[in-house]
């Protein structure tokens, strides 16, 4: 079975033009030449994301969603300049080629970077690929290791220093993920009244824990190695990536992390298999982090807690879009579900947490 991941056919209404896109890479790639063909990736909620082959040449190219206004949301060159600094440190980051700003060419900012041809898994392990117990808890236990390595980048050297505000991260994140559920409200939302208010006062301080955070490091994020499956080779999707409390990425990857033991109406919205057999818990997720940083974890509850609320959030911005009639995405029907799922999943921790 094929396990490299794929792209397949553009969807309805997330078309490029092909003669403009073929032009502007004739004037600006003069190597990468021929008849162009164009597929999508067909994963992601979010920016575009499209494999461009000319021959046996691939890249990839990145732009925002169609219609998008509010370009601070989906920032082109921001991203294409995180690649540009981390790829010297970091060589899990795809090469970025060229950025694009002027939007008469496509309709949108975007630009273009290396293919980092490889597996990607997603909610569940493809058929063709078949682990043991032993190598399911190494590779997850490898993932994490990469998060780690990449918030201990030197992110002075990077030329990152200024990519985000780190006093005060942790505070502006929990108002700013506040602000952003209250304004996606739809009359069948989840109540998170509750548990804003305990983030708002089980908040630590800063940290002290500085990094560049990728906020969404999760297993089909990742590339791995066909012929070792074990060995990460590629991080993707950096759109979110910013300089702040390293703790609050960690947070976030642990609230798509569903286990074997957790009720069924949150392992209903598991988006990795990481409820398989051999897959480590977050308590030893958390203890292999540590490990790699010498960062404590007193606090986890809240980065917990704070991972499964901002995972509502978006879920209902998603959802949000689909119930004003945004968007026809079936997929982002059932979102509802998920939130629901994540409200019940949270108030569970707040009762059993000691902060």
């Amino acid at each position: 079975m094929e396990l490299v991941d794929s792209a397949t056919s553009v969807r309805t209404g997330e078309e490029l033009d092909l003669t403009a896109l073929q032009t502007y890479l004739e004037e600006k790639l003069p190597d990468f030449t021929g008849p162009l063909e164009v597929k999508q990736f067909p994963s992601g909620y979010s920016n575009l994301t499209y494999l461009l082959q000319a021959g046996e040449k691939k890249l990839v190219l990145r732009r925002p969603p169609f219609g998008t206004k509010a370009r601070s949301a989906h920032d082109m060159g921001r991203e294409f300049r995180v690649l540009s600094g981390l790829r010297p440190l970091y060589p899990y980051c795809p090469e970025p080629l060229l950025y694009c700003e002027d939007e008469s060419v496509l309709g949108g900012e975007f630009y273009l970077m290396s293919n980092i041809e490889g597996l990607i898994i997603r909610k569940d392990y493809p058929a063709g690929l078949s682990l043991s117990p032993q190598q399911v808890h190494q590779q997850f236990f490898n993932l994490i290791d990469a998060m780690a390595e990449l918030h201990k980048v030197d992110y002075q050297a990077a030329g990152l220093a200024d990519l985000g505000k780190p006093e005060g991260y942790v505070e502006r994140q929990v108002r700013g993920w506040s602000k952003r559920y209250e304004a996606a409200i739809t009359p069948d939302s989840a109540d998170f009244k509750l548990t804003m208010a305990w983030l708002r006062e089980k908040m630590p301080g800063d940290s002290g824990y500085v990094g560049i955070i990728h906020n969404d490091f999760k297993l089909d994020n990742v590339v791995w190695d066909v012929a070792d499956p074990l060995r990460l080779i590629g991080v993707l999707d950096w759109e979110m990536a910013t300089l702040g409390d390293p703790l609050m990425d960690l947070g976030s990857t642990l609230g798509y992390w569903v286990q074997k033991d957790d009720p069924d109406f949150l392992r209903a919205g598991r988006l990795m298999p990481t409820d398989i057999e051999g897959a480590p818990s977050r308590r030893e997720i958390v203890d292999r982090y540590s490990e790699r940083t010498g960062y404590s974890m007193q606090h986890m509850d809240f980065y917990f807690c704070f991972g499964l609320f901002r995972l509502a959030v978006i879920a209902q911005q998603i959802y949000y879009r689909y119930y004003h009639g945004q968007t026809a995405d079936q997929r982002f029907a059932d979102c509802i579900k998920w939130v629901q799922g994540l409200e019940r999943m949270c108030q569970e921790l707040r009762d059993r947490s000691r902060l």
